[in-house]
């Protein structure tokens, strides 16, 4: 502390300097410079919005045109600054230290936001990237200034001396500010390298889609794994310390997070033996849909009504699961149908399989064929076999299709569909004078 004070300037020293013209010169370069960027700023996002609208422009002619307009403010100030540094030194000669600071903390303002900006864009479009871009802005601009200043070596010393001792362990301020700054930044790094991996494999023409997808995932985990353990020697944590938290981290596995755990693991065992892959169609329970996403925890299914249903990835191992496109994608129908014992089979059948072949969706080669299955209570049991190999695009549109053409193709050829009926057989009428029992 007794370090970071002797580093500031005494109240003497503060009014003698604010008495001199040519510290007022500097304020007054460095506060127009700052309206007069806002003012450009403004006029000139202002007249690129119609430009950088979403859908009008996109990849990198759109993020360079974002870029322009976010580093408008601190460039053109920094652009102020150094005009104004110039022409107090030609014109009067005048020691323009505060300029000089100016320039260089604007300066290193200019170039954070815009390294911020574009690893930002260089992950996903939903990034949460976006929500701490200003944070991780500041935090690094703080941290640059303070090093220009000088002051980093005595913010240092002055974290430090705040600290806790656990037994033979001392944890100070600094160390864990160190910790969160390391952890943040190699993070990022890590994010934005398992990002380009991910890229990488997704364009592979060798590697299965699960395949892709776990490997992406192991090495995220990896990168992640590492950039923390990175922060902590940075930070000058003692790694036995991970002794005590692994016992602790056990214990937890073992009782609330075992749940966690093995979702993350059947996903990592899901994506190396390939049985379900994102595009395939499965169906569990009441869920019918295509597979949209495998993650670590678990799977995103789109079912037909448009709704995204996450199963968890324990659930599919340890449930039965139907995959219409496993190995695939050609699915057989079978459509009951019953008859009139009134009505010849043959023709129904003959109806039948050229209602199916009519329907737009129904394959042609296997064709769809119509059996005669048995003779029920009500009528003759016929039986509609035909094939598909989308059914993705749906399955009961396909059952609809080829149902209400088989009742209009009935209809028209006097078919009947019979319906559940009993015939009751009275054997003897009771006779109407019969003597009444005395209960009567």
């Amino acid at each position: 502390m007794d370090e970071l004070l002797a580093l500031l300037p005494t109240s003497r020293e503060v009014v003698a300097y604010l008495m001199l013209p040519a510290t007022w010169w500097q304020v007054g370069v460095i506060v127009s410079g700052l309206l007069a960027a806002l003012l450009v700023g403004q006029v000139i996002q202002r007249r690129l919005q119609p430009v950088i609208q979403p859908g009008v422009m996109k990849g990198l002619r759109r993020m360079a045109m974002r870029t322009g307009v976010l580093v408008t403010v601190p460039l053109a100030w920094w652009l102020w600054l150094l005009a104004g540094d110039a022409l107090l030194r030609q014109a009067g000669r005048i020691d323009t230290v505060i300029l000089n600071y100016a320039l260089l903390l604007v300066g290193a303002l200019t170039l954070i936001r815009m390294a911020v900006f574009v690893l930002r864009h260089s992950f996903s479009p939903g990034s949460r990237l976006k929500a701490w871009e200003g944070a991780i802005t500041t935090t690094v601009w703080v941290l640059v200034a303070l090093h220009i200043l000088g002051w980093l070596p005595a913010v240092i010393e002055t974290l430090n001396e705040y600290a806790v001792v656990f037994g033979t362990t001392r944890v100070s301020l600094y160390t864990i500010v160190s910790f969160l700054l390391s952890s943040a930044l190699l993070v990022l790094a890590a994010l934005w390298i398992a990002t380009a991996i991910g890229w990488q494999l997704s364009r592979s023409q060798a590697l299965d889609e699960s395949v892709k997808v776990a490997l992406s995932k192991l090495t995220k985990f990896l990168l992640l794994v590492l950039a923390v353990l990175i922060a902590m020697v940075t930070a000058g944590i003692d790694l036995t310390a991970l002794a005590v938290f692994g016992g602790a981290l056990g214990v937890g596995l073992g009782l609330g997070m075992q749940r966690i755990v093995s979702n993350f693991v059947s996903g990592i065992i899901l994506s190396f033996e390939g049985s379900i892959r994102p595009g395939d169609v499965i169906s569990t329970g009441n869920t019918f849909g295509v597979v949209q996403a495998l993650h670590a925890r678990h799977i995103v299914v789109r079912n037909r009504d448009g709704m995204d249903i996450l199963i968890p990835n324990e659930n599919l191992l340890t449930t039965e699961i139907t995959n219409w496109s496993y190995a695939d994608r050609h699915i057989r129908f079978r459509l009951p149908v019953a008859i009139s014992y009134a009505d010849d089979p043959d023709r129904a059948l003959e109806i039948m399989e050229r209602a199916a072949r009519d329907t737009a969706r129904v394959l042609t080669d296997p064709p769809p064929v119509g059996r005669l299955m048995g003779f029920g209570d009500n009528g003759i049991e016929l039986e509609l076999r035909l094939w598909v190999n989308d059914p993705e695009n749906g399955v009961n549109n396909v059952r609809s299709d080829v149902y209400r053409r088989i009742f209009r193709d009935f209809r028209a050829a006097g078919i009947t569909i019979p319906f559940p009926q009993r015939d009751l057989h009275i054997k003897q009428m009771p006779e109407r004078d019969a003597p009444r029992s005395p209960e009567t």
